[in-house]
């Protein structure tokens, strides 16, 4: 499985870090996307096509994410619930703008993962993960029907 990066430095409004999220960087493209079609400019020159390229590439990478299901107030949320854990500003970027849903892929975010956290705080880190940061609906929707067919199989 190929981990989708999305991490810019500049500064963030939301969480404060030196970095900007996923779900800032689409909420800016999708904001000057609208602002261009209401403003209805058609001459545009060969840089402005360039932009034009390169947010159309941009918007369409980032929709594949799951930072496209987030909003301002579930990275609050997200934020306040990590307090707890102790992880570095840049590692709580990772998971925002990742939501790993295994162990592996906390071991790749979270630095010297094995010293730093005990299995039952990987699970927890998880279920925070999980439970607050939404995920693909459709993909929820399957991974739901394909553990209650599970069950019904063992029974």
């Amino acid at each position: 499985m190929r981990m989708p990066r999305c991490s810019v430095t500049l500064s963030c409004s939301l969480t404060g870090i030196a970095n900007i999220l996923c779900i800032e960087v689409f909420q800016l493209l999708t904001d000057l996307k609208q602002q261009r079609k209401e403003s209805g400019k058609n001459k545009q020159s060969s840089g402005q096509q360039n932009l034009n390229t390169i947010m159309y590439e941009t918007l369409k990478y980032i929709s594949k994410t799951p930072c496209r299901y987030q909003s301002p107030e579930t990275v609050r949320n997200f934020l306040v619930a990590m307090k707890g854990h102790k992880l570095t500003k840049a590692e709580k970027l990772q998971l925002l703008n990742h939501r790993p849903v295994t162990a592996v892929e906390i071991q790749l975010m979270v630095e010297e993962s094995e010293e730093r956290l005990t299995e039952e705080q990987i699970e927890s880190l998880l279920q925070t993960v999980t439970s607050i940061l939404p995920g693909d609906p459709e993909e929820q929707q399957r991974d739901s029907a394909m553990a209650t067919e599970d069950k019904s199989a063992q029974a």
